[in-house]
């Protein structure tokens, strides 16, 4: 087999994209320690329990939002939860299975936390693009995460590491899609 390399606008482009990603997490990183101590992760993961039906979500269904792996999110589930922002729950319709609920502190720590994650985004990202510019970037990287994830049509990436079915929801109303 043949390798295709990547041709020169190829490999700018990817260069500048790896750039960029490692910067811009490495800023959001930056500011999300300094204002509440914890990495962007842990604020993904209440961003994600918040816009949730009853503000839980199972943890199959939290590890796809935030694309990590299970083992990883109880982890990172388990130090939110020492610190009182989360409470697991077991799953009423399946034993196996467990739920992750933002508690009021977690909701208070995100709402005070929001404005500066907020400000450090539209600073080191949107600030710099036109509206046009915007659209673009949805559009790829949309795409991207289509192709990764397996979600156009006929496709199923099973080898996702977060991707695991679960029995069915833990909730009486099924959770809201996540941008």
């Amino acid at each position: 087999m043949t390798t295709r390399w990547l041709t020169p606008d190829e490999q700018r482009a990817w260069r500048a994209y790896i750039a960029a990603s490692h910067l811009l997490e490495d800023a959001i990183d930056r500011q999300l320690q300094q204002e509440a101590g914890m990495p962007h992760l842990y604020y993904s993961i209440l961003a994600n329990l918040s816009e949730a039906p009853e503000r839980r979500l199972r943890m199959t269904d939290l590890a796809e939002r935030t694309k990590i792996t299970r083992s990883r999110l109880t982890y990172a589930v388990g130090r939110l939860e020492k610190d009182g922002a989360v409470r697991r729950e077991g799953c009423p319709t399946d034993r196996r299975g467990s739920v992750a609920a933002l508690t009021d502190e977690g909701m208070t720590l995100l709402e005070r936390t929001a404005p500066g994650h907020v400000e450090t985004v539209r600073a080191a990202l949107f600030d710099h693009l036109t509206p046009e510019q915007v659209g673009q970037l949805e559009e790829i990287c949309a795409g991207v995460a289509r192709n990764l994830q397996g979600d156009e049509p006929g496709t199923v990436a099973e080898d996702v590491p977060w991707r695991r079915r679960s029995s069915g929801p833990c909730t009486s109303s099924q959770p809201q899609s996540w941008p």
